[in-house]
């Protein structure tokens, strides 16, 4: 395994999930002066398109990075995980930045806005996915 991309993609994973678990604060309070900069996170978080289902897209984001994350940090503990892993982390990860496209089109073509901590997220989960794209081509599952 690859320690560079290893540690690269947890790095990522744990931006993600902060920026989400921030943003999921920030969409429970509607404190707009965690909107840093730009008024586009207050348009991004008020959107019909911030929830899934009734569930804070924050939140849907929160639980991805927690669920990537844990297999990063059991991959080598588990014989299930150290055979599987880099096949589970791709399929997160594809999950994810099959979300992220569509947030990404949703901000620019739709809403016309883009919040800075989405888009944070949205980079941190892309190259999560390169990262694991890169990851699954060099160690090959079985």
């Amino acid at each position: 395994m690859d320690k560079w991309l290893y540690r690269a993609s947890v790095v990522l994973v744990i931006v993600g999930l902060l920026v989400s678990i921030y943003m999921t604060v920030y969409k429970f309070t509607g404190n707009e002066g965690m909107c840093l900069g730009s008024g586009d996170c207050s348009t991004v978080n008020a959107s019909r398109f911030s929830e899934v289902n009734g569930i804070p897209v924050a939140v849907v984001g929160a639980i991805g990075y927690a669920a990537i994350l844990a297999v990063h940090l059991f991959e080598n503990r588990s014989a299930l995980l150290r055979q599987n892993g880099t096949l589970m982390i791709f399929g997160m990860a594809l999950a994810g930045f099959i979300f992220t496209v569509w947030l990404i089109y949703v901000e620019v073509a739709i809403l016309k806005a883009l919040c800075p901590f989405c888009v944070t997220s949205q980079v941190a989960m892309t190259v999560i996915f390169i990262i694991a794209v890169i990851r699954l081509v060099r160690n090959p599952q079985v």
